[in-house]
């Protein structure tokens, strides 16, 4: 323990930069180091085939159509349960002597929290720039299809999650993949894929869970308060710092202390966004049907821009999967410390996320950039200006919320520090399932994981290494792989379960509490 502290100080000394000049040279050192790993691994993750003359990333295709096979196979469980699942989240079925550690709620919002973030502030704007407002069209209904994908991977992760000597429980992929395998007499299999799933998320957690969200949280504070000015510009390591010790504070409680602070965070701060979306779409009210005939049209124009029908369809799907992370899942480690005996009733639970975060919060992203017109810039500018398009589409949505509310940016940057905070708190959590799951539920193991994690907050925030989050974006996508490999063969105990629960919802068995 006192070694991987050692070493964590170094680390941070190495990465602690005074000048832009030293942090430019680190960037390179990394990127040399780590591009030939980055580039072999995300050419394997994302690897490409050709529809219709245009190049696909596989892990797309693997994610929708699952979400597509679990969405008809359950015959639409994501509609028909969906008015059960509000009642579920509002603890109508909630019995205080069930198992767990948070309410549906709580549990929700820390899943949730891990989604809601960056991307839908400035996926949106790179897949309407380079789609077109049909992009929209095609990112709901990915969005409404991906629903099924998390209800089937979080009733598993409860099903099959484990209650430590301590009270707390453990659960995801990791345990449903080993365990719910080996009842199929495919145990080896299910090893191998738990401890696939296991490395991915705690690279991704590491990276796209991690240092990208507080990058870019600290260039767009850094952008808000004076840029090359700013007391932030060449020493963001500060800012990453203060962030550290606020992210360490709440991980030390693990997943109660998370849930208290996502189930604040998160409603606030979705809730001051849609207001602000609200606002802007009020304001333009005219406009707004117009909006939606744009939508719909560009949704079916062959001759669309940045590649016509398929072109569009691909963006849309693109911005959904790497939104809402249906079929990685992550969501049902958070999702396994609810609260209940009932499985099927945290999967129910956990299709609402899909729908908030991509048909509800997304859509009215596009929505304001498209009224506004904000969708007409140079996509290819966009990408080219920052990395990955994050920071200058952060910057394109921001404008368009600016026409109509002069001082919204201010608040969106607050926005962007807070879905990075959140996003950051709950991949701690989903790394830290799978360092236990590898290296043991052990109190050194715990700590060892949570003091890497806080390292890697400051080391984020004060390097832009491309590989760096690169590996860590290919790592959380790696996730998906053997995760819906798995759901496809336990998908048939999943239908049982869900046909005895909601039989036994009509027959009064499971009571409600009004």
């Amino acid at each position: 323990m006192k070694r991987l502290i050692a070493a964590s100080a170094a680390l941070t000394a190495l990465f602690i930069a005074p000048t832009t000049a030293s942090a430019a040279s680190i960037d390179d050192r990394i990127n040399e180091a780590m591009g030939p790993i980055t580039e072999a691994i995300t050419s394997v993750i994302f690897w490409t085939v050709d529809i219709a003359g245009f190049t696909v990333p596989f892990v797309l295709i693997w994610l929708f159509f699952g979400a597509v096979f679990f969405t008809v196979y359950f015959k639409f469980v994501n509609f028909r349960a969906f008015r059960h699942a509000l009642d579920v989240v509002r603890g109508k079925y909630d019995d205080p002597s069930h198992q767990g550690e948070v309410s549906h709620f709580q549990a929700l919002t820390a899943a949730l929290s891990g989604t809601v973030g960056v991307g839908n502030i400035a996926g949106v704007a790179v897949a309407v720039s380079l789609g077109g407002p049909g992009a929209t069209f095609w990112m709901i209904i990915a969005g409404l299809f991906g629903m099924s994908s998390k209800f089937v991977e979080c009733t598993l992760g409860l099903k099959y999650r484990r209650q430590n000597p301590d009270g707390s429980v453990s659960g995801g992929p990791m345990y449903y993949l080993r365990d719910g395998l080996a009842k199929k007499n495919m145990g080896g299999l299910g090893k191998v894929l738990a401890a696939l799933f296991a490395v991915a998320c705690i690279g991704g957690s590491f990276g796209g869970g991690n240092m990208v969200q507080i990058n870019q949280a600290t260039q767009q504070l850094i952008s808000v308060t004076g840029g090359e000015s700013s007391i932030f510009f060449g020493q963001g390591w500060i800012f990453g710092a203060i962030m550290a010790l606020i992210v360490g504070v709440v991980i030390l409680g693990g997943i109660k202390s998370i849930a208290k602070v996502t189930d604040k965070i998160v409603p606030f701060m979705v809730g001051i966004y849609i207001l602000g979306a609200m606002w802007v779409i009020l304001s333009n009210l005219g406009a707004v049907p117009g909006a939606f005939s744009r939508i719909l049209s560009g949704a079916f124009d062959t001759e669309a821009m940045y590649g016509g029908l398929v072109g569009v369809l691909i963006q849309g799907i693109r911005r959904a999967a790497f939104s809402n992370e249906a079929g990685i899942g992550s969501a049902s480690i958070a999702h396994s410390a609810a609260k209940t005996d009932e499985p099927v009733s945290e999967g129910i639970v956990a299709l609402l996320e899909p729908f908030i975060d991509t048909v509800v919060i997304c859509t009215m992203t596009a929505l304001v950039i498209v009224i506004t017109d904000y969708g007409q810039f140079d996509a290819l500018t966009v990408l080219n200006n920052a990395k990955g398009g994050s920071l200058d589409a952060i910057g394109l949505t921001s404008s368009a919320f600016e026409q109509s509310i002069s001082w919204f940016p201010a608040v969106l940057s607050l926005a962007v520090i807070l879905f990075a905070l959140s996003t950051m708190i709950s991949w701690s959590y989903y790394g830290l399932k799978a360092w236990t799951y590898l290296f043991g539920e052990t109190r050194a193991a715990d700590l060892s994981y949570k003091a890497i994690f806080c390292v890697f907050v400051i080391v984020g925030s004060a390097i832009s290494a491309s590989s760096v989050f690169d590996f860590g974006d290919a790592m959380i996508f790696a996730m998906c792989f053997p995760n819906v490999l798995g759901l496809y063969f336990m998908a048939g105990e999943v239908k049982a379960d869900l046909a005895d629960y909601l039989g036994r919802v009509k027959s009064g068995e499971i009571k409600r509490f009004d």
